[in-house]
């Protein structure tokens, strides 16, 4: 006879939906919410979406200053184990210039094709803007910090009185933690004690992100929903040709050139993308390379098998300066745009120049980052009118998702390559089988783990 108690003590199959559906749902239900609170002008709903997809963000950037600052002390600590870092720093800076010539020279060939700004119906009469432009000195003094983390504060009078935000250059932030870890390898033993609490900052700090990491399906409805109910589709309409050129030509580096480059290394791009793809889907509702650079590193090391030493370094610096999206893609085609509605010719230097402030200005405008700005510079050299600005303004946000999801795949690409042409890449991991990685438990801590090469 069976004890009815021992059959209702069995234990439970508990139902758990991946965190990729959750997401998807989340990108569904915003889009619905969206569009209901723009169509039926539900503006309550459309706030309540706003402020969802706000906090989300501002949730996953005051993780970015302790997560930045940890990880590249706690990876400098362990350069000592490292014999070949110099290496891996000018091979990531190779890479990062090679990819980001393939991505200008992609959108420059969209744009001569099928000439955005001579279909977009637009007129010079239109055009207004009365930003600044990025300059080639703003490289050094993003190098420079402004004070200990790299912090400025901005102060705006509303109509409730003034109020002061706080923001970070990431860029300066980086040279302030490189500057204190190579300190604390100077200093040799007297520096252990400051290294372990150091340790023991960033694994809690992890622990703390990983639990925002978990709201993203949340914020992927708040964002989403925020970017249909405000600016809907009809922003598009005059500039449909060069919004789609935006969009094929973030493509074709996304699922195209970053595809061939894995695979001739020798990686699976299909296992890139997999492992990658949590990074990739938020930053594009996020719209912000630096928030997602969090998960950036986590999937870099965790489903790509990128050493944390090296990740730690690679993806905050890329997060600065590798966008293919926003500092090479969208640059050229919108200098051919507005070259075009303006009725000013290229020629072959012009089109040097693009790729030219494409491949380095990105540097330049590191710690300001922002499309914007990187477009402000390249119409500055080039000489053409930054008026220009103010008739790409309007759709922006629609671009910047798939601009800033390319981003992140970049930035996720180059430490792989590099890890993979260096011999420290963990191929076994690169090629298991993908778990959920924001469900699943976390690891234990790599700081044990070392990086060496023949």
């Amino acid at each position: 006879m069976v004890d009815s108690a021992t059959e209702t003590s069995a234990p439970r199959r508990r139902v758990s939906v991946p965190f990729w559906a959750q997401v998807l749902l989340g990108l569904a239900f915003g889009l619905i919410l969206g569009g209901i609170a723009r169509g039926f002008q539900v503006n309550w709903l459309a706030e309540t979406l706003t402020q969802i997809g706000s906090i989300f963000v501002q949730l996953l950037k005051i993780t970015v200053v302790p997560l930045i600052f940890t990880a590249i002390v706690a990876s400098i600590a362990n350069l000592r184990e490292v014999r070949n870092a110099a290496r891996l720093a000018g091979q990531t800076l190779l890479w990062f210039m090679i990819t980001s010539l393939i991505a200008v020279v992609i959108g420059m060939a969209i744009g001569l094709i099928t000439n955005p700004g001579a279909n977009s119906g637009l007129t010079p009469e239109g055009a207004s803007y009365k930003g600044g432009s990025g300059t080639w000195l703003d490289f050094l003094s993003g190098l420079v910090p402004a004070n200990f983390l790299g912090l400025t504060a901005n102060t705006q009078t509303g109509d409730t009185g003034p109020t002061t935000s706080l923001d970070f250059n990431v860029l300066q932030l980086v040279v302030v933690a490189a500057a204190i870890g190579i300190a604390a390898l100077k200093v040799g033993d007297k520096a252990e004690p400051f290294l372990a609490f150091n340790r023991s900052a960033l694994e809690i700090v992890q622990k703390v992100l990983w639990w925002i990491i978990r709201l993203a399906p949340l914020g992927t409805l708040g964002l989403i929903g925020k970017a249909v109910a405000t600016y809907g589709w009809n922003l598009l309409a005059p500039l449909a040709v060069f919004t789609v050129d935006v969009y094929v030509g973030c493509a074709l580096v996304l699922f195209g050139v970053y595809s061939i480059l894995a695979r001739a290394h020798g990686l699976s791009p299909a296992k890139f993308f997999s492992g990658a793809w949590p990074a990739i889907q938020l930053a594009f509702v996020s719209r912000s390379s630096v928030g997602t650079m969090p998960l950036t590193r986590q999937v870099t090391i965790r489903n790509l098998g990128v050493p944390e030493s090296y990740a730690s370094f690679a993806v905050p610096f890329g997060a600065t300066t590798k966008m293919d999206g926003c500092a090479a893609i969208y640059p050229a085609l919108a200098a051919i745009t507005v070259a075009q509605i303006f009725g000013v010719p290229l020629g072959i230097k012009e089109y040097l120049l693009i790729a030219f402030v494409s491949v380095f200005g990105s540097a330049a405008t590191a710690g300001l980052t922002g499309a914007i700005v990187m477009l402000t510079l390249t119409l500055s050299t080039l000489g053409l009118p930054l008026e220009g600005v103010g008739l790409l303004i309007a759709i922006d946000p629609i671009l910047d998702m798939m601009r800033t999801a390319t981003n992140v795949a970049g930035q996720a690409l180059v430490p792989t390559l590099v890890a993979k042409r260096e011999g420290i890449l963990d191929e076994a991991i690169y090629n298991s089988e993908r778990t959920d990685l924001v469900n699943e438990p976390e690891p234990e801590p790599e700081r044990e783990r070392v990086v060496a090469t023949a």
